[in-house]
């Protein structure tokens, strides 16, 4: 006697949703004809990656190896996002692209992926971290660093941090662009996505109201491609924090530390939310050491500065 048969499908399916892996998942559907036909109606994903190339791309990256390294070089001028990495022969039979991996699954609405590694590529003893919220584009960024080089002053240092910012920036946007897009233009039942690394170096999210702004925008490109000819970063203005040491706990502190939170121009007050600039960087880093610099920095002066669209 099966055991299994008396177990009922909705219960099948929330043990699945709290798997949640989709390796593990996959591996289920090999048990029986049922969990085969269960597997997929699972709502509640994580998808971890080794390597990831955007599906879009996937067939001409595999026509010509030529057109492989093109690419390759390319990608890695304009982005430099290891996660993104190519394959590294012409003998790679499974090209990890998200979309592609999720075709089988039919009733995602909470998907977690991540990647295999931090995209940015810092000077040796600077940390940085951000947090990055998309729609359709950028809706808000918080980001934290800290460097052994301190410095005393605002201007001190000021370029370094400013590149900082632009990196987290550019590589939150390829995220968004070159995975949570072609995801959400795939799956109509998706209200969370999160796009991270195992390093804990970034996160990209979007909720449910992000999502449809950003399958809207998909809709009216027309085609996954030509959605990414819009800038995935507009306009924004940026609101700087910096301390020569934020104390994170009894005798310890950090040095050279930075806040920077990122909206995009005349967005206080806009879009049906007045989430201030202190409560985002809360919620993206309080707890915990992060939390307890934060503290810190949102007690310092701020310093706004502007950039135009990426």
């Amino acid at each position: 006697m099966d055991y299994f048969d008396w177990i009922p499908d909705p219960l099948i399916l929330q043990i699945f949703n709290s798997v949640s892996d989709v390796k593990t998942l996959a591996r289920c559907r090999a048990v029986s004809r049922r969990f085969s036909s269960l597997v997929p109606q699972s709502d509640s994903l994580l998808l971890r990656v080794d390597r990831v190339v955007s599906e879009s791309d996937l067939d001409s990256l595999l026509l010509l190896s030529f057109l492989k390294t093109l690419f390759k070089s390319l990608l890695s001028t304009f982005l430099s996002p290891k996660a993104f990495a190519l394959p590294s022969s012409d003998n790679d039979s499974a090209p990890n692209s998200p979309a592609r991996i999720l075709r089988g699954f039919d009733r995602i609405r909470e998907l977690d992926i991540e990647l295999p590694a931090g995209d940015l590529r810092l000077e040796k003893g600077t940390v940085v971290r951000y947090k990055a919220a998309f729609g359709a584009s950028l809706k808000s960024c918080v980001i934290l660093g800290f460097s052994g080089e301190g410095g005393g002053g605002f201007t001190e240092g000021l370029r370094e941090r400013v590149a900082w910012v632009i990196s987290a920036l550019i590589t939150a946007s390829a995220r968004h662009a070159y995975v949570a897009r072609e995801v959400v233009g795939q799956h109509g039942n998706l209200v969370r996505l999160v796009v991270r690394d195992r390093e804990g170096e970034g996160e990209v999210t979007m909720d449910a109201r992000g999502i449809e702004e950003c399958r809207q925008a998909v809709a009216e490109s027309g085609a996954l491609e030509g959605s990414r000819t819009a800038p995935m970063v507009p306009s924004v203005r940026m609101r700087m924090r910096h301390l020569k040491m934020a104390e994170i706990g009894p005798g310890v502190c950090l040095e050279g530390a930075t806040l920077v939170v990122v909206r995009p121009s005349g967005s206080h007050g806009e879009c049906g939310d007045n989430v201030e600039d202190a409560d985002l960087a809360m919620e993206a880093f309080g707890g915990g050491v992060y939390g307890n610099a934060v503290e810190a920095l949102l007690r310092s002066r701020s310093h706004m500065l502007e950039m135009n669209s990426l």
